[in-house]
């Protein structure tokens, strides 16, 4: 696949408005014209995701996260990388959030939700989860197991409801504002699912006899990127995918 192609096919699955609209939300680092013939996905660019992919002789990274400015040194020292490797890069962030097929989506999906209402988006300055319901009522416990299984981590689980799970509001990564929870509840879902948990996420929660799913950041996204790239490989059946596995590092260690 030639590189004008890859920026073709992002333009297509987007749509420019999406694209126009969140144009600092996504970009290139190391951009070049050679041709890609292996993309490796991860939800975060680092040094260990950069050097997984030279290990895998990978053409282009696409994650959902850039380094960030924040995390202070780190992009400089991937710019540095990626050169030395040869290795492209792309991210995408919100448009990712906010796209049909994006991380909020692809969870629900991949965790068997039977009937997605509405997927996550972001109208007039204000970001809404995905809503979600299951035709059958789902014991907490069984959707607690699966979470924990497709994400192969351990989770934080808070029952506060005595009714089994019927519908579902899931924003991935930092989906943990009360606001994000009172829309949920207000769409009616007894649950809420994201990627990280404040006091404020617990309490309010608790208050609203919500339940609550809390994984990673890293991982309750990782399948939108997943998805992401399965529709790029579509488009080029030329390119072969490997997924950069990342460390489970935000459990810590004792």
């Amino acid at each position: 696949m030639e590189f004008k192609q890859f920026e073709q096919t992002i333009t297509q699955l987007f749509g420019k408005q999406l694209l126009s609209e969140f144009d600092d939300e996504y970009g290139f680092n190391n951009k070049t014209n050679h041709k890609i013939t292996t993309i490796g996905y991860a939800t975060n660019l680092s040094i260990e995701v950069i050097e997984m992919a030279a290990e895998s002789d990978v053409d282009l990274i696409i994650t959902h996260h850039d380094a960030w400015d924040f995390i202070y040194g780190l992009k400089e020292k991937c710019l540095e990388k990626l050169e030395r490797y040869g290795i492209r890069h792309f991210w995408i962030h919100s448009p990712l959030d906010y796209i049909e097929f994006g991380t909020s989506t692809s969870l629900m999906n991949v965790l068997g939700v039977d009937h997605i209402e509405t997927y996550s988006m972001f109208k007039n300055g204000r970001e809404s989860p995905g809503i979600g319901k299951f035709d059958s009522r789902l014991p907490f416990h069984e959707l607690v197991h699966r979470i924990k299984k497709e994400l192969s981590e351990p989770i934080r689980a808070w029952r506060n409801s005595h009714k089994d799970v019927e519908k579902v509001g899931v924003l991935t990564g930092a989906g943990h504002s009360s606001d994000h929870i009172k829309y949920a509840l207000e769409e009616g879902c007894d649950t809420y699912i994201t990627g990280e948990a404040t006091l404020y996420t617990i309490q309010y929660a608790q208050f609203a006899g919500v339940n609550l799913l809390v994984g990673s950041h890293t991982f309750t996204e990782i399948y939108g990127v997943e998805s992401l790239v399965k529709r790029v490989q579509e488009k080029n059946r030329d390119i072969r995918t490997i997924q950069l596995v990342e460390d489970h590092f935000e459990l810590g260690h004792l």
